[in-house]
């Protein structure tokens, strides 16, 4: 079902609990985090970021992902992950995506606060909420990309300034990091959150070990992003079945335990996240 994640997000923020947001590749993970989800009872954002709009025009994307997020049986946001320019947000609007987030976390401070404050105009006009970030995150496979840690003033007067809706913050996790080993600040995170009053919003999340993933929920942290975890799990299935069924051509068939895989891993990162099991009443977040 389709439902206002903006008021979702707030009861999450101050919940003992925070929401998943999966980024997905194709129809098999997307489909897979849904059953997940479901068998959860958990609100989730199905997230397609620049590598998967490379791929598949987001137009398409937004075809697949709303019709599965109507018929699914919990609440869906479908999100656009990291989107850089104007044009493309804009597409993904008219394409049916219900909540944005617009990464200016490369430009200089005010040229963020004036991209993103555009940026949140135009989707305000059609009730779609937006999340924008301030600090930077690296990358774990790509030389070059240096960590910029939010800064707490700096927080608070993006916020300010943008009337974003929910705030990613750069507090020790790195994107695309295949092991448990960030080393999350949570001293910086007590800092930004006595001065913002938004749902926070951590990317990178994959590399957080899951006791820490859990802590997080203590705080106004409302919604982590989760891609690489999926994507090691279908892939490294994938490998597996290909390798065990050498003379097997039909995908279909290939596809099936790596999607078992990917629903087993969403549903230990929501047993993380606070929704332990199918009895969570839904009255908690919507």
């Amino acid at each position: 079902m389709i439902c206002d994640f903006n008021n979702i997000m707030k009861k999450a923020a101050k919940g003992q609990y925070a929401l998943a947001a999966f980024n997905v590749f194709g129809y098999e993970d997307a489909v897979s985090v849904v059953r997940a989800a479901e068998e959860m009872n958990a609100p989730i954002l199905l997230a397609t970021n620049k590598q998967a709009i490379d791929h598949m025009p987001v137009e398409h994307w937004g075809n697949l992902l709303r019709l599965l997020a109507e018929e699914a049986s919990v609440p869906i946001s479908i999100h656009m992950d990291h989107a850089k320019d104007y044009q493309t947000v804009a597409r993904a609007i008219k394409s049916g995506y219900t909540s944005i987030m617009y990464d200016g976390s490369h430009l200089p401070f005010e040229e963020n606060v004036k991209a993103t404050k555009e940026i949140t105009n135009m989707a305000h006009a059609f009730g779609i909420p937006v999340e924008g970030e301030i600090g930077k995150l690296s990358y774990d496979d790509l030389a070059g990309h240096k960590t910029e840690y939010t800064i707490p003033e700096e927080a608070e007067a993006f916020a300010a300034q943008t009337g974003v809706d929910w705030l990613a913050v750069s507090i020790g996790t790195v994107q695309r990091m295949q092991k448990q080993k960030a080393a999350v600040q949570f001293g910086r995170l007590e800092a930004i959150e006595t001065l913002v009053n938004l749902p926070l919003v951590i990317h990178g999340s994959t590399g957080v070990e899951d006791a820490e993933l859990k802590r997080l929920t203590d705080y106004n942290v409302a919604k982590l992003n989760i891609g690489t975890a999926l994507r090691m799990a279908f892939g490294q299935t994938l490998t597996k079945e290909v390798q065990h069924l050498p003379e097997q051509y039909d995908r279909l068939k290939l596809f099936e335990k790596p999607m078992d895989k990917v629903k087993i891993v969403a549903k230990h990162k929501l047993n993380v996240l606070g929704f332990e099991d199918s009895t969570y009443e839904r009255k908690h977040y919507v």
